[in-house]
């Protein structure tokens, strides 16, 4: 695990000794500067993420050793320490970028607390630079579609993301993609360099989801040892993604529905009222008008929520765009794979047109996965689907359909052999021609060939 590393900067030998002593029992690495120059010199030397710098110094003050170390590191986290306090001495040091200040005489254990706060914020100073190389990176997420539906959605999406809509509302079923499409309106949209936060309303209980949208004073209740920002405090500038919102129970959607009406709210246990500008999209696979009926969903949450509506069509109300997807997915997980998967035998096409997918592009993206782990084949064939793919499809015409099993019952194995031969003798033993016949890969047919003695 990393070590995150510490300057101490001060004057008196003892106060330097004792905090590396304390630091590194604390597991952080530690380098020491007695003046001002020697601390600018490390500084470069050593590139630590915080310093905790002594105002008083010999030669130059701390204050413009303050200013160098941001020159060097505009990023860097400084905490003065210093024996003169006051909110002058406070603010003037906030103004030239330290990060905090101290005064002595201090206690180790109110050091190790500052240290330990400022070391987060670096750490989640990185966390989002990295986020945000990753997006420039990889650009907004890739939908896939051609079909009339979809260029609707398509159309929607673009024209949403570009807009000042704060509420937006994305229905369809599971697996239809609507995470996806919060994205894509959060990454080509103005806000791209904010954060993008998502949350299952589903998955958290409605003890804790206030909370976490909120946050939390310390001592809000029993558990909470320190104040906590919430989602909606952390996105600022950015933008919110409610999954499940028709799983909210409605409590909840009260809180929600004021914090929509001015976008201000207070924590748990807070008596200020916090602004943020953040865009809410919301996702649910319910009828939120049948809810409402139902009285589990607040009428007025509905209409502030769908200001904008975007509506998923399922995988089967979209099949000319099926094989499009199938291929993308093919595609990426032969890559990742490592296999040499290209393309999709003409059953196989069939059987995953003919589909009703249930579970929509998410079932179809793990059939197509499963199918390139398993599969050896240069084409994705019918015999590497799941076998419910095969009895579920709707008119599969293939040889044999008026086949009856005799009441003796058959041996499999003199049916495939049989088979092979056929097809080899149709062909004038044209192995490519013969495979084709039987839907097979060549490699598989050859593998059947040499397993029933036609090939040596």
């Amino acid at each position: 695990m990393r070590r995150a590393k510490i300057m101490v900067v001060d004057d008196e030998h003892l106060i330097r000794w004792s905090l590396e002593q304390n630091l590194k029992k604390q597991g952080y690495e530690v380098c020491t500067a007695g003046t001002g120059e020697d601390a600018i010199r490390l500084a470069r030397e050593e590139q630590p993420e915080l310093v905790l710098l002594d105002y008083h110094l010999p030669g130059i003050n701390g204050l413009e050793v303050l200013q160098r170390l941001k020159e060097i590191d505009e990023e860097l986290l400084v905490i003065m320490v210093t024996a003169q306090g006051g909110l002058e001495t406070a603010v003037n040091t906030m103004r030239h970028g330290a990060y905090d200040y101290i005064n002595k005489p201090f206690n180790l254990d109110e050091m190790s607390l500052v240290v330990r706060k400022a070391l987060d914020t670096s750490e989640l100073r990185r966390e989002v630079v990295q986020l945000r190389s990753e997006h420039k990176k990889q650009g907004p997420p890739k939908i896939i579609g051609n079909s009339k539906h979809m260029k609707n959605v398509l159309e929607m999406m673009a024209k949403v993301a570009k807009s000042d809509a704060s509420t937006v509302l994305v229905q369809g079923e599971s697996g239809t993609g609507k995470e996806l499409v919060a994205k894509y309106i959060h990454y080509e949209s103005s806000r791209a360099e904010k954060p993008f936060v998502a949350i299952n309303c589903a998955a958290v209980p409605a003890t804790l989801l206030e909370s976490e949208l909120f946050g939390h004073e310390k001592g809000a209740f029993t558990d909470a040892k320190t104040s906590k920002k919430g989602l909606f405090e952390l996105a600022d500038g950015g933008t919110v993604f409610l999954d499940e919102i028709g799983d909210m129970e409605l409590g909840m959607q009260a809180k929600l529905l004021r914090f929509l009406e001015d976008r201000t709210f207070r924590r748990i246990g807070g008596t200020k009222m916090i602004p943020v500008d953040v865009r809410i999209v919301s996702a649910t696979n319910k009828d939120l008008l049948k809810a409402i009926e139902d009285k589990t969903f607040r009428n007025d949450l509905y209409y502030r929520l769908q200001v904008i509506p975007i509506f998923l069509p399922a995988l089967r109300e979209r099949k000319e765009d099926i094989l499009m997807l199938a291929n993308h997915f093919i595609e990426t997980f032969s890559r990742e794979f490592g296999k040499s998967t290209k393309g999709i035998s003409s059953m196989a096409e069939k059987l995953l047109v003919e589909y009703n997918w249930p579970g929509n592009i998410r079932e179809l993206k793990n059939v197509i996965e499963r199918a390139i782990i398993l599969g050896n084949e240069d084409t994705l064939l019918m015999e590497n689907l799941p076998l419910e793919i095969i009895a579920k499809a709707s008119q599969v015409t293939v040889p044999l359909t008026t086949f009856k099993l005799p009441a003796e019952g058959i041996d499999i194995e003199e049916v495939e052999r049989e088979l092979i031969k056929q097809s080899l003798e149709m062909t004038d033993w044209n192995q490519s021609k013969a495979a084709k016949k039987l839907n097979l890969g060549i490699d598989a047919f050859r593998y059947r060939m040499k397993k029933f003695g036609f090939l040596k």
